[in-house]
């Protein structure tokens, strides 16, 4: 008998194998040297990272609906966030690592900032409308992100 409900299982096997990918990969390109496109691997691993982050600071707000989850208490909850936000961390930090400037990258302090929080609000946007159908995507919400996309245009400007 599973401790955990087929759903969770589910997400949980993904999560593992999704880690163990691309652990895999950054392996491989640390023993190889193999040649990468740095931008893209950057931008890459901040989406997982920002994945695992959203789900770590938002999804326990879902756990109440998963029968095994609904009657843990407030610690229990904090350590399976905790535990999530550990792999937010395996994909931040080779991230910002790769993508900055003083280890060879392309992008600066201020860049990598930048492309993180853009970042976290669109996988922010997917997430809520995928699992908090009752949340509205307004108007000023679409207004407030254009103007951080703006944000961005600026720290990039030469």
């Amino acid at each position: 008998m599973h401790l955990l409900q087929p759903d969770a299982n589910r997400i949980l096997q993904n999560i593992h194998t999704t880690t163990l990918v691309v652990i895999h990969v950054l392996l491989l390109h640390a023993k190889h040297k193999v040649c990468m496109n740095k931008p893209v691997w950057t931008i890459a691993l901040l989406i997982l990272s920002n994945s695992f982050m959203t789900l770590a600071w938002y999804g326990h707000l879902k756990f109440k609906q998963m029968n095994w989850f609904s009657s843990l208490g407030l610690f229990s909850i904090i350590l399976i966030s905790w535990g999530i936000a550990f792999f937010e961390y395996c994909f931040q930090v080779p991230a910002n690592r790769i993508g900055f400037r003083e280890y060879g990258g392309p992008f600066n302090l201020w860049q990598l900032k930048v492309i993180q929080e853009v970042i976290t609000l669109i996988v922010f946007v997917l997430f809520t409308l995928i699992f908090f159908k009752n949340e509205t995507f307004r108007m000023n919400h679409v207004i407030g992100f254009c103007l951080l996309i703006l944000a961005v245009y600026f720290i990039f400007k030469k």
